[in-house]
């Protein structure tokens, strides 16, 4: 009688070479950062940065104010070099593509990687229709855009709040929907990548709610990244956390891990609020 042990040796004998299924090469990171540095002026805001951020995913990014995570987001689409005296060095990658190779152009790389800001910015003298084609009008899309405009508001989870208003001024709107409106505005020029900057950090719980259930939809379609002081925040809407501490990334995983078990003192010390 064949014992279990015999069982076992015997199965992968009678395994044809032919039946295993071949592995599936890695996936390129959607975006890669390596070495990244920056400075304003003599400044040495990020020190040496590396991380990768995969497709479809939210990655949060936490730190005491001034630690450099806003000027971490900014080098992805290269905002930071707007800055009068602002420089980087490192590299930055999406789809494996570097951000300042000679055949970037800067302006196509900030409609595939777009960005919404602490506050929200809507073009004053524009109507909330007028707002969310505002890029496409840039790009010399033509077209009527009802579709588009309705499209992108749904998205943003503003469509019924506005539909019978969209010739009214931008700035009539709450702060919460004129926050939704500019990710709408965004969101119009199909981008691959979201770089949101404390975007719910000026509203209110239920403002603050819906931007957090936009962000966990956008994911199924895009890679977000935000940068967050809410804790609670990033651990209800992010897959992946980095936490940086005066310009250095001190530690980056997956979100559950950061916030239950990190593997730095100084990351336990920020996310249980001891950090001082």
């Amino acid at each position: 009688m064949m014992t279990v042990q015999q069982t076992h040796a015997a199965a992968p004998q009678s395994a044809s070479p032919q039946s295993a299924s071949p592995q599936a090469a890695p996936a390129v990171p959607k975006i890669e950062v390596a070495r990244l540095n920056a400075w304003f002026g003599k400044t040495h805001a990020l020190r040496d940065v590396s991380l990768n951020v995969p497709s479809n995913t939210v990655l949060a990014i936490i730190g005491p104010s001034g630690c450099g995570k806003s000027t971490f987001v900014r080098c992805l689409n290269r905002m930071h070099e707007l800055v009068p005296g602002a420089r980087q060095t490192g590299q930055v990658r999406v789809d494996g593509n570097d951000l300042h190779a000679r055949n970037v152009d800067p302006v196509d790389l900030r409609r595939r990687v777009g960005m919404v800001f602490q506050r929200p910015n809507p073009f004053p003298t524009m109507s909330i229709f007028g707002n969310v084609v505002a890029g496409l009008t840039l790009n010399g899309v033509r077209g009527d855009h009802q579709a588009k405009v309705e499209e992108c508001l749904v998205k943003a989870g503003l469509w019924e709040e506005v539909k019978d208003r969209l010739h009214t001024n931008a700035l009539g709107l709450s702060g919460g929907q004129q926050q939704r409106l500019c990710i709408a505005r965004a969101l119009a020029v199909d981008p691959e990548v979201m770089l949101m900057d404390e975007p719910a950090s000026a509203l209110d719980p239920i403002a603050t709610a819906r931007i957090e259930e936009l962000i966990r939809e956008l994911k199924e379609a895009l890679t977000v990244v935000i940068v967050t002081h809410n804790m609670q925040q990033a651990a209800r809407v992010s897959d992946h956390t980095a936490f940086f501490y005066m310009g250095e990334l001190i530690e980056h995983g997956d979100t559950e891990q950061i916030f239950t078990n990190p593997k730095e003192t100084r990351t336990e010390d920020y996310v249980t609020g001891k950090f001082g």
